[in-house]
């Protein structure tokens, strides 16, 4: 049996009712039964993720972050003068993936990869000082060490579409099927305000 392995190829899913479908190229639905609530709540779970812009010049660059989420949008405490608050402001666009650790004491002696929530969303780079910096400042608790949490930026990210994730919702000798550890997963109506 063959799978779908690109990009575009992995997009066929279907969605019905919060359900993602993923479509295999022998024509037969897996139905998921992952749900955009369960991939908030393993994202609000989590705190460190990737997220990779662009540079003014074209150049990709990504960078490791710890985040925090409030409602359905992730925030970001960066320095004002490093490359993510500077290339994030000027393109307003990222890309984000989660990491979701798996398999418990078992992955201490068993090299079990992390499941992933992968996305794309808009991000907004707020200034220190800034009234949306200040008010996120009760919000984002011990994400900021208190000597910067007035000189620090906050990257405010919305994620939009869908989440693609892998191995999450399925068991650890599923993640070994790429078509039964992938799903699409749509980023609920909150997440689009």
């Amino acid at each position: 049996m063959a799978t779908r392995t690109s990009y575009e190829e992995g997009n066929a899913g279907t969605r019905s009712e919060g359900v993602t479908r993923a479509v295999r190229e022998d024509g037969r639905l897996l139905r998921s039964r992952l749900t955009s609530e369960q991939v908030w709540q393993a994202i609000a779970k989590a705190s460190f993720a990737v997220i990779g812009y662009v540079t003014p010049r074209g150049e990709p660059r990504s960078s490791g972050v710890m985040y925090k989420t409030v409602g359905r949008r992730l925030y970001v405490a960066v320095a004002p003068d490093s490359w993510k608050a500077k290339h994030v402001a000027a393109s307003g666009r990222v890309a984000v993936t989660v990491p979701v650790r798996r398999g418990g004491i078992l992955s201490l002696v068993a090299p079990i990869p992390p499941a992933t929530i992968s996305f794309r969303g808009t991000a907004v780079v707020h200034p220190p000082g800034s009234p949306q910096a200040l008010s996120l400042l009760k919000e984002l608790g011990s994400l900021i060490p208190v000597e910067r949490q007035t000189s620090g930026s906050i990257i405010e990210i919305v994620p939009e579409g869908a989440f693609v994730t892998y191995g999450l919702g399925v068991s650890l000798m599923k993640m070994r099927d790429p078509v039964a550890a992938r799903a699409r997963v749509p980023v609920s109506q909150e997440g689009r305000t």
